[in-house]
């Protein structure tokens, strides 16, 4: 399987309901063997971060065991929107 920032915005977007998805390969190379990624889903709603990381490397468990490194940040659109104004 190819790991591509459009799968893994594709997948993300797909099967948790992301309504923003941003991917960024930080591989020195850009050999997508790191990613850092900014999910934005409703799913998120009341859930402690822990949780929501699970449901994010829950979605991503084939593709991570391919990549070296994974960053991510998750937001529920609320917390999304304050970001976006400031």
């Amino acid at each position: 399987m190819e790991i591509t920032i459009d799968h893994i915005r594709n997948k993300l977007t797909t099967e948790i309901g992301a309504v923003h998805v941003e991917v960024e390969d930080t591989s020195p190379n850009r050999c997508a063997a790191s990613f850092k990624v900014l999910v934005v889903s409703p799913q998120f709603e009341g859930k402690a971060l822990l949780h929501r990381h699970r449901v994010v490397n829950t979605c991503l468990a084939q593709e991570l065991k391919e990549i070296h490194a994974f960053e991510q940040k998750t937001l529920t659109p609320e917390q999304w929107e304050k970001v976006k104004s400031q």
